[in-house]
């Protein structure tokens, strides 16, 4: 979606993001790894924001009278390394950029995750353009005289945020309205899709002499391929239940990490990755603020997903995973103690310990809109980076701010003809609505995770410097 913009709030939030108010802080733990680093990877795809390529003009109808204008449609969106993705918007008042890094996640990771609604948007998904390509037979439906591609696409980019921001979206087309009405009306919740890729857990840990799992596959693809990570030890190697090495899985399949006995203390990790279609309906987030978008179309695109692992022969060895928690607002830590000795640590002034063989997640409050980049760290170099932004709501408008000027075409990727835009965008933000200052620029936390003899300390600072 591409609408109307607010420079100076766009100025703002560029220079938050280019000052770094927000600190990387390190969390160190008990137990023994090898130099590696592991960066945090939820699974699935990973697309880069290109430009709004279809779209019609639709008018959003505030309460209290105040009405402004936007551009709605499908962007395109390249997936990281093979693959291309259509997406409609479902945050109306964020601002999004071309170029920007986003990641295939479950609707419990974001603005879905407590819209009742949410599967009535999938219905409109699947029940529209352009999974329905059929111009013709979708205005007859609908009682239409002829539908272009950009208004197919404004009147389903209506009914969208009709649901994903319950706002009165209007397009100017009046087929496009019909589109609209029809979608709103008809429009029934459907169960959220799959992801097309996920391994649970993310992180495992052991003493060597045996296997480290299970790791369990989920994913729609036929088949996936499996890799250790280059620069493993000598010796480990992916395995089945059964022991026998792995290079491919389907869904459902448990592969395991096999150490043997008397390898030296370390980390390694494994890639599974496949070639398959992304579920129609999975929302893409972005690790900096910029609008949550929905699947609306997909070719063949490469998909992966990764598990780390951890090994010592003594002491406590914890397996540490984070994950989004939009219900709670913050980040879910948690950590798994698969060594013979208990592994403690503070979070906020509360001390916890994890029995050997057990686990516990503690949930790290974080602000709407706040950014947050730490690493974990530990003895011989246990390095794991986690970084993001809560974005688990859709922008509250802002009734005291009139709407901005129409922006150019220029600025929306190209010029229009018969209703769809073609050429190629000049970069900088894609959508950025006339409630600019209804969006909180929240930043600037650090979260300070320190070394206290032979355990972890958790501790956690949240500052915020920017608001509306």
């Amino acid at each position: 979606m591409f609408s109307v913009r607010r420079p100076g709030i766009a100025r703002l939030a560029a220079a938050t993001l280019a000052t770094g108010l927000v600190a990387a802080a390190a969390i160190a733990l008990a137990g023994p790894a090898a130099a590696e680093e592991i960066t945090q990877n939820s699974g699935g795809a990973s697309a880069t924001l290109g430009r709004l390529a279809i779209h019609d003009t639709v008018t959003i109808q505030e309460t209290g009278g105040r009405q402004w204008q936007a551009q709605a449609g499908l962007f395109e969106m390249a997936v990281q390394p093979g693959g291309a993705i259509q997406t409609y918007c479902i945050d109306l008042r964020t601002p999004a950029r071309q170029g920007t890094e986003y990641k295939e996640v479950g609707w419990d990771q974001s603005s879905l995750h407590n819209n009742a609604d949410a599967g009535k948007i999938r219905w409109i998904l699947q029940n529209s353009f352009p999974q329905v390509n059929d111009l013709a037979a979708l205005a007859r439906k609908v009682g239409a005289d002829k539908l272009t591609e950009g208004t197919a696409a404004a009147g389903t980019q209506a009914a969208i945020w009709h649901f994903s921001d319950k706002v009165k979206a209007v397009p100017t087309d009046g087929n496009a309205r019909k589109l609209a009405t029809y979608l709103e009306k008809e429009a029934k919740n459907l169960k959220e899709p799959g992801a097309s890729l996920k391994l649970d857990p993310p992180s495992v840990a052991g003493a060597p002499g045996g296997r480290l799992g299970p790791v369990t596959v989920t994913t729609n693809a036929a088949k996936a391929s499996v890799t250790l990570a280059a620069g493993a030890p000598a010796g480990v190697k992916v395995v089945d239940k059964a022991g026998k090495p792995v290079t491919d899985v389907t869904n459902g399949a448990q592969i395991f990490f096999d150490v043997p006995a008397g390898t030296a203390d370390g980390t390694t990790s494994l890639t599974v990755q496949a070639d398959t279609t992304v579920p129609i309906g999975r929302a893409f987030v972005s690790e900096t603020k910029s609008q949550t978008l929905i699947l609306a179309g997909t070719s063949t695109s490469t998909v992966s997903a990764q598990t780390g692992a951890a090994w010592a022969k003594k002491g406590p060895i914890p397996a540490l995973s984070v994950e989004k928690n939009c219900a709670k607002g913050g980040l879910d830590i948690t950590a798994a103690n698969k060594g013979d000795e208990d592994f403690t640590f503070e979070l906020k002034g509360l001390k916890y310990t994890i029995p050997a063989g057990a686990s516990k997640s503690v949930t790290i409050p974080v602000a709407e809109d706040q950014a947050y980049d730490f690493t974990i760290t530990g003895p011989n170099g246990f390095r794991k980076t986690f970084k993001g932004v809560l974005d688990c709501k859709t922008a509250s408008p802002a009734p005291s701010e009139p709407p901005a000027p129409q922006p150019s075409p220029a600025s929306a990727g190209g010029t229009t003809t018969g209703g769809s835009t073609t050429g190629t965008t000049g970069g900088g933000d894609l959508a950025e609505t006339g409630g600019s200052s209804a969006t909180p620029l929240i930043a600037g936390v650090a979260v300070v995770l320190v070394v206290v003899g032979g355990g972890a300390v958790f501790m956690l600072r949240q500052r915020k410097s920017i608001g509306s």
